[in-house]
């Protein structure tokens, strides 16, 4: 699969869902290409620290409008993140395969505790990333201007975000009640 497939579809579904994607934080020990990707986007600033749970703990309350993050998740981790969050932001992880469903139940549990929108989404390479929204939902509320306005893109638009979030019967089935859309 193409590599920069994964790099769009993880920063460009949550800035084009936010209403303000001024403040970004990505999480990960390999940040290049997420990074690369957000600098699309000239009104961020972004700041990119490494996974792990004290350099988050380190960052200021409410001052981040978009978080993505590759870091293992738990409970002490989500918490960090809503402190962070505005109450307006957007948070996209990656996370086990929805074959596992028991696995992304627990998980969605805990991040409905904190988000009113939870909804995976496919990022191009036959596995999906997990929306999570307080405010904006990825559909409704995409900033159709920014989202067709990026220059230089090779995969995503307007149309693929639209897509993106299309899950099958089983899946819809599997996790009714835990998908918060």
């Amino acid at each position: 699969m193409r590599d920069f497939i994964y790099a769009e579809m993880m920063v460009h579904v949550p800035v084009c869902t936010s209403k303000e994607a001024e403040d970004i934080l990505i999480i990960s020990d390999n940040a290049k290409k997420l990074s690369a990707e957000t600098a699309r986007h000239s009104e961020a600033n972004l700041k990119v620290i490494n996974c792990s749970l004290n350099e988050i703990s380190a960052l200021d309350n409410k001052s981040y409008d978009v978080i993505i993050s590759e870091m293992p998740s738990d409970e002490i981790f989500f918490s960090q993140v809503n402190r962070v969050l505005k109450d307006d932001g957007q948070f996209v992880t990656t996370h086990p395969s929805l074959d596992d469903v028991e696995s992304n139940k627990k998980l969605m549990i805990i991040l409905a505790k904190y988000f009113k929108i939870i909804m995976p989404y496919n990022i191009g390479d036959g596995s999906t990333a997990l929306f999570c929204s307080k405010e904006y939902h990825p559909t409704a509320d995409i900033n159709l201007q920014r989202a067709d306005m990026i220059d230089g893109l090779n995969y995503y638009n307007s149309d693929i975000h639209y897509a993106a979030f299309a899950m099958g019967n089983y899946i819809r089935k599997e996790y009714l009640g835990f998908i918060k859309n």
